[in-house]
């Protein structure tokens, strides 16, 4: 008999880098001309940002946010811990990483062997050292579970899912990071390096419109004038029938299975409505409540478009999780939101069980 637990967490790549780094994507987005004064006047600014950004610039604040991450990581973890995982499922975004123009599959299953990753690629890119103060070219090992994944492609096909599926990651290129960082934040004492678990990573194609156009990067206002948009990527309603179908294959098993969404929730950096410079928060708190009270109608049925609107493009990893929660009876016992405006996005945890596991 199969047995299930849930997760829900940030692989917010800021985290692993140095306080002074923190809120880098702000001070960045702060330089773009096309942008309002008054919008950047911190005058004009609500007051958890003016109190975040303080006198340092996000500096002081951020090792209050730190410590609020990590702490709720931890917590994933001991569940994780607790509840012995033989693989742990991981729907990851990839951001023009391993996926780019030569093919952008909606959804692929990672059936590769053990993989050295090199989880600080992204703040060697920003120049800022990591948390740990570990080399640059620190590795870490991510544990195959190669021969689930090929089976579960098997097993989604015949579901009616054209899953695609990778043997091999992109040469040259950065493992995607939210898969990475997963392990990475997990295992944060250690820096990754101690993760006994398995992982079988399904990549979403979060960005849809943007994954090609920008690249998976940062871009100003002006960059975006004009811009020939990519196709868009699944909706909110598919990826929850993913997770329903990746549920419905592993029940038939007898398999200890942990279910991991890795994103944060709205992303300043994609939220034109605010100039880019905060996360739509109102907006996550709607979709919190959803999830908080179970009202899994209404959080299905929210719209490609609307998570455009909000730059929630990364919580259709959660839409995964939370499907494959629904198909299973999954229970809310645990979750928070952490909420700022100057740390480029909201970050939600949570853990979802079987009712004996309480």
């Amino acid at each position: 008999m199969a047995h299930f637990l849930g997760l829900g967490l940030t692989h917010y790549p800021l985290l692993a880098g140095t306080d002074e780094h923190m809120a880098s994507l702000l001070r960045w987005t702060l330089n773009d001309p096309d942008i309002p004064e008054s919008a950047k006047n911190p005058e004009n600014w609500p007051e958890l940002m003016r109190r975040e950004w303080g006198a340092d610039k996000g500096v002081s604040a951020a090792t209050q946010h730190r410590k609020a991450l990590v702490d709720n990581l931890a917590r994933c973890r001991a569940a994780l811990d607790e509840f012995k995982p033989d693989v742990v499922v991981v729907w990851g975004d990839d951001q023009y990483e391993n996926f780019r123009e030569e093919i952008i599959p909606p959804f692929c299953v990672l059936a590769y062997p053990d993989i050295e990753a090199e989880p600080f690629e992204l703040m060697n890119e920003r120049g800022s050292p990591n948390a740990w103060g570990l080399p640059e070219h620190t590795t870490i090992t991510l544990r195959s579970a190669a021969d689930q994944a090929r089976w579960l492609t098997s097993e989604l096909i015949e579901r009616g899912f054209d899953m695609a599926y990778s043997y091999e990651k992109r040469k040259d290129s950065a493992f995607p990071h939210a898969i990475v960082n997963t392990q990475l934040f997990l295992d944060y004492p250690d820096a990754g390096s101690k993760f006994p678990y398995p992982l079988l990573p399904i990549t979403v194609n979060c960005y849809g419109p943007h994954v090609i156009a920008r690249r998976g990067g940062l871009v100003t206002f002006a960059q975006t004038r004009g811009e020939r948009l990519d196709p868009v990527g699944p909706t909110p309603a598919r990826c929850f029938a993913l997770g329903r179908a990746v549920a419905g294959a592993f029940a038939r098993t007898d398999l200890r299975v942990a279910l991991v969404a890795s994103s944060s929730w709205s992303h300043a950096f994609l939220v034109d409505k605010n100039w880019r410079l905060s996360p739509d928060t109102a907006s996550d708190l709607r979709l919190y409540e959803m999830l908080t009270t179970g009202d899994y109608d209404s959080w299905q049925a929210t719209t490609s478009q609307d998570i455009l609107e909000s730059g929630q493009q990364e919580l259709l990893n959660w839409f995964c999780m939370t499907g494959a929660a629904a198909e299973l009876g999954l229970e809310l016992t645990w979750s928070e939101l952490v909420v700022t405006d100057v740390f480029n996005s909201n970050k939600c945890f949570a853990i979802l069980q079987e009712e004996d596991q309480e």
